[in-house]
């Protein structure tokens, strides 16, 4: 999911907190994969798009946990919600028990 602010800067720092604590809570019910800040295309600058990854059964699961956090239900930012297909690549052996805790 790559989510966009809509919201101004201070308004985003209010809600900060609770989506942290959001965060925290996914992550620790193994339902938060990976998320984090986007950079621009020079790669240099952080400009306020970010992505999530959920693991979820169903799109719509996703949909729930994304309208769920109080970074988009309270409107400091909306996403863009997309199913990813891993093809290609694995995640070593080595690195699975971090995923499954």
């Amino acid at each position: 999911m790559r989510t966009t602010p809509i919201a101004p800067p201070d308004a985003m720092q209010g809600i900060l907190p609770r989506h942290l604590a959001y965060q925290l809570k996914m992550q620790d019910a193994h339902k938060l994969v990976f998320a984090g800040p986007l950079s621009d295309e020079s790669c240099e600058e952080m400009m306020g798009e970010g992505m999530i990854i959920y693991r979820a059964a169903s799109l719509e699961e996703a949909r729930a946990y994304a309208d769920a956090d109080p970074m988009h239900s309270e409107g400091g930012r909306t996403y863009t919600i997309r199913r990813w297909l891993i093809n290609e690549g694995h995640i070593p052996d080595e690195l699975k028990p971090l995923l499954d805790n």
